[in-house]
C-alpha cells in the first residue's frame, strides 16, 4: 500500500512539472525575452562585421596611397642614384683641369689652350643634361650656411662678412628637383680674434 501511494504522489508531482513547463513555453513574455535575446545578439554581429569592414577598407585605401606615392617617386626620382653617381665626372673634369694648368711642361702651350677649350666644352654639354634632368648646383658663396644644403668644414676670419656667412666652396653641391644629392662643402666666416697680449698694451698705452 505504501509503495502505491508513494507513485501515486511522485506521479502527481511530475505531472505538475511538466505542466508548469509547458506553462511557462507557452507564456507569451517568455517568447519575447528569448526573441530580444536572438536579435540583440544579431545586431552585435552586425555591428562586429560593419566595423571590421570599415577598417578593411581603411587599410586598403591606406595602401593604395603609399603605392600611388612609392609610384609618384619612382618616377619622378628613379634616376637619383645614377645622378649622385654622375656628379663624380664634373668633379674629375675639375681636377684634371686643375692638373693641366699646374704643369709647368705645358704651360702657356697651344696644347694647353685646346685642351681645356675641349674640358670645358665636354662639362657644359654634362651640366646641360644635368638641368635638363632637374640637376642644379647648389649656389653658396656670400650665402648664409644652411646645413640643410651646405656642410662647414672649416672657419676662415673675417670681420667683412657676418660669421656663417660662406666664403669659399670647397666642392660643389648639388640638388635634384626638392632633394639633395649631396651638400656643399664650404668654409664660413667668423670674427677675427684679438690676441689678448695686443689688447693688454693698448690698455697700458
Amino acid at each position: 500500500m505504501e509503495k502505491e501511494q508513494n507513485k501515486k504522489i511522485e506521479e502527481e508531482v511530475n505531472n505538475e512539472t511538466k505542466s508548469e513547463k509547458i506553462s511557462t513555453n507557452n507564456n507569451p513574455k517568455n517568447k519575447k525575452l528569448n526573441e530580444n535575446k536572438d536579435e540583440i545578439s544579431n545586431e552585435d554581429k552586425i555591428l562586429d562585421l560593419e566595423e571590421k569592414l570599415t577598417r578593411t577598407l581603411a587599410e586598403m585605401e591606406n595602401q593604395r596611397r603609399r603605392f600611388d606615392k612609392e609610384k609618384e617617386d619612382a618616377f619622378e626620382y628613379g634616376g637619383f642614384s645614377f645622378a649622385r653617381e654622375s656628379l663624380n665626372l664634373i668633379d674629375n673634369f675639375d681636377r684634371a683641369k686643375q692638373s693641366l694648368e699646374n704643369d709647368k711642361n705645358i704651360q702657356g702651350s697651344d696644347v694647353l689652350k685646346k685642351t681645356l677649350e675641349h674640358l670645358d666644352i665636354v662639362k657644359k654639354d654634362l651640366i646641360s643634361i644635368f638641368k635638363k634632368n632637374s640637376i642644379e648646383e647648389i649656389v653658396a658663396v656670400n650665402k648664409k650656411l644652411d646645413p640643410n644644403l651646405h656642410q662647414a668644414m672649416m672657419e676662415i676670419e673675417d670681420d667683412n662678412k657676418e660669421p656663417g656667412t660662406i666664403v669659399q666652396e670647397i666642392q660643389k653641391g648639388y640638388k635634384m628637383k626638392d632633394r639633395l644629392l649631396r651638400p656643399s662643402l664650404v668654409a664660413v666666416s667668423k670674427k677675427v680674434e684679438k690676441n689678448e697680449e695686443n689688447s693688454e698694451e693698448k690698455v697700458k698705452k
